[in-house]
C-alpha cells in the first residue's frame, strides 16, 4: 500500500504512518480510530491551493497534518501540538 491513497470512500492512509506521529504500535490505530480516541478531518484546498488536500489526525493533545498533491503525494508532514477544549454539557 502507497502511504495515502484515495478511493470511493475518501484517503486511507497507512496505519504505520500515524502510528510513529503518535508513538504507538500500528495494530493501536484502528481500534483507536474505530473507539473516537484518534479523529480526523479533512481539507481540500482552494484557488492557489487548488490540487491540494491538507489531512490532520488528533490523539490526546497532538496533532498530524499531512498535506498532499494532487496526486496524493504527500508534500509536508507535522506533528504538533493541539490541546482540545473541554465540552461543557448539560448533565441530567
Amino acid at each position: 500500500m502507497a502511504d495515502v491513497e484515495f478511493g470511493e470512500d475518501g484517503y486511507v492512509v497507512d496505519a504505520g504512518l500515524i502510528a510513529k506521529a503518535f508513538k504507538l504500535d500500528p495494530a493501536e490505530v484502528q481500534p483507536l480510530m474505530q473507539s473516537g480516541a484518534i479523529t480526523s478531518r479533512s481539507e481540500t484546498g482552494m484557488d492557489e491551493d487548488a490540487g491540494r488536500s491538507r489531512l490532520t489526525f488528533f490523539y490526546r493533545d497532538r496533532a498530524f497534518r499531512l498535506t498532499l498533491d494532487a496526486e496524493h503525494n504527500i508534500l509536508t508532514r507535522a506533528v504538533f501540538d493541539a490541546p482540545r477544549p473541554f465540552s461543557f454539557g448539560l448533565e441530567g
